[in-house]
């Protein structure tokens, strides 16, 4: 592997027989940081959120198991 820094762009160089799953693994992780340090979310909100939402699921299987 081989990273290059040019003055616009960071480049990272993969032998051939690479894994393309890990790197596209690794491109998601990438994106996700870039993408994530423009948010303005604190850890609470996404907790909050994630409890809202596993609490709505839970109710419709409920419901479903009801019906």
């Amino acid at each position: 592997m081989i990273i290059e820094q040019t003055p616009n762009e960071i480049i990272f160089r993969f032998p051939k027989d690479m894994n393309l799953d890990d790197l596209q693994d690794m491109a998601d992780l990438f994106e996700y940081k870039e993408l994530s340090k423009k948010a303005k979310t604190s850890q609470k909100d996404v907790d909050d959120l994630v409890k809202s939402i596993k609490k709505g699921r839970w109710n419709r299987t409920k419901q479903q198991l009801n019906e």
